[in-house]
């Protein structure tokens, strides 16, 4: 779990951006209520986000959902009372992140309900397809809405991609280059062929990516490995315009783990509002 502290660091800096000239209208110092109505139907994600934001400025959080619950149009997601000011000034930024949070634990939700009729095993995991300076909230919201935050950064896995295999100058040699990198963690590696799969899991990798494969491909890297004995040795992602419309096709095929940058980057945000009650 990500500490408090680093979240308010993180709301602080946002504010930082929206109020670098202050707040250009007049409002009234007063206490007052005021409700976040869901406007949409959806997973919420980033209450515990709006809670630290709200009380670091003593504005009290009277009731809420928690985060994770599906809401319908209408539904009161929190309840505060505080500071005419300090609410207005949180207003827009606490609905920002609430607002994505939500759109992105809604999508994954959705992936991961769709997967697992298929394939109850399968994980829907996060890329690093994400907003700059906003990852940790992404990455949090697809962990509300069920899926995996695969890596938070470059450092969290060896991953050997296209790249620099391209660099090293051929598989083998970018795997074993990979193997000093750290005893500590493990080494996933994108493969391009039924072939290089094979490769990859006879040089000993923990994972292996089959990028932009068509179903009836993966379902041939499959069957290799069972055939040659290595398909439980490795865990075998699939990625590569994934999204909710054909996850299910993929989770069919039977791998481990079906990675999407559609639940981060084109994910729609959940419609929210704060209105004051007086």
């Amino acid at each position: 779990m990500i500490p408090d502290f680093i979240i308010k660091k993180k709301i602080l800096e946002y504010l930082e951006e929206d109020l670098y000239y202050g707040d250009a209208t007049y409002v009234e110092s007063k206490d007052v209520r005021a409700k976040i109505i869901s406007k949409d139907n959806g997973v919420i994600a980033g209450v515990r986000v709006a809670k630290i934001a709200f009380e670091s400025f003593g504005i009290n959080v009277l009731n809420s959902i928690k985060d994770g619950n599906k809401v319908k149009k209408g539904d009161i997601v929190m309840e505060i009372k505080g500071n005419s000011k300090d609410i207005l000034m949180l207003e827009r930024t606490v609905l920002n992140i609430l607002m994505r949070m939500s759109g992105i634990a809604t999508a994954t939700a959705e992936m991961v309900e769709k997967a697992r009729s298929v394939n109850p095993n399968v994980r829907i995991a996060a890329t690093r397809k994400t907003t700059p300076g906003f990852r940790i909230f992404e990455k949090m919201a697809v962990e509300i809405g069920g899926g995996d935050p695969h890596r938070f950064g470059l450092g969290d896995c060896v991953l050997v991609k296209d790249n620099h295999i391209a660099v090293a100058g051929d598989l083998v040699k970018a795997i074993r280059l990979a193997k000093y990198a750290s005893f500590t963690k493990k080494i996933e590696v994108e493969v391009r062929s039924a072939e290089e799969a094979l490769i990859a899991a006879r040089e000993g990798v923990d994972i292996i990516m089959l990028d932009n494969f068509k179903p009836k491909e993966i379902e041939k890297v499959i069957e290799l490995l069972e055939r040659k004995g290595l398909r439980k040795t490795v865990l075998l992602e699939a990625s590569g315009g994934i999204t909710p419309e054909n996850v299910k096709e993929y989770a069919k095929t039977g791998v481990d783990i079906i990675s999407s940058g559609y639940i981060t980057h084109s994910a729609k945000a959940l419609d929210l509002s704060l209105n004051v009650i007086g």
